[in-house]
């Protein structure tokens, strides 16, 4: 047998493996999103908390907070500094007790459904199952960003879009907030 002869039955053999092997892959890649061209809602403080608030400048915070498009974070955000204590509101996960303190908070006690909840703020059931509630101070001179959310690829089967609803972003929640009260979720069924 001829080294050439060897050669080409070996690249024809390989070719023809190739050509049974599935190139096909399965990916947990998030689906295509059409996102409006702009954010919904705004980044000013609503009226009540106005007055606790100075606009700053801290782009590598702000740049912390926003997510791309099914990644979760802010839409949209803006820079402030905290001038007088008010009170925040974060779920969060009890089977990760440092998760008390993260970075993502609301400015309004949670109501209604969970399901909203989630909806209003993209949380994914992957991430928590926001069985505990916080209730703290914000402390004077925090830096913080508001803003409204980005949407969220939960699962194949789940994508939270873009809300309107405003999140409070912090770096270090666990120096920034004080006289802290935390709630466990109970059962509270109500009829459709």
């Amino acid at each position: 047998m001829s080294k050439q002869w060897l050669l080409a039955f070996i690249t024809v053999s390989t070719m023809g493996m190739t050509g049974c092997v599935s190139t096909t892959q399965h990916s947990q890649q998030p689906p295509t999103v059409s996102e409006p061209t702009t954010c919904p809602g705004t980044v000013e403080p609503p009226a009540e908390f106005a007055a606790y608030l100075t606009p700053t400048t801290d782009d590598t915070l702000l740049q912390s907070a926003l997510g791309e498009p099914t990644k979760g974070g802010l839409c949209q955000g803006k820079v402030y500094k905290v001038t007088q204590a008010f009170t925040i509101y974060r779920a969060w996960n009890s089977t990760n007790p440092g998760s008390e303190k993260g970075s993502w908070w609301a400015l309004y006690e949670p109501q209604g459904s969970t399901a909203q909840y989630r909806t209003n703020y993209e949380i994914c059931y992957e991430w928590s199952p926001i069985d505990m509630m916080t209730r703290c101070q914000i402390a004077s001179g925090t830096v913080i960003v508001i803003g409204t959310g980005q949407s969220a690829y939960c699962s194949e089967y789940l994508t939270y879009p873009t809300s309107a609803s405003q999140q409070i972003y912090m770096d270090n929640a666990a120096n920034s907030t004080n006289e802290c009260i935390t709630y466990q979720a109970v059962f509270n069924w109500q009829p459709l």
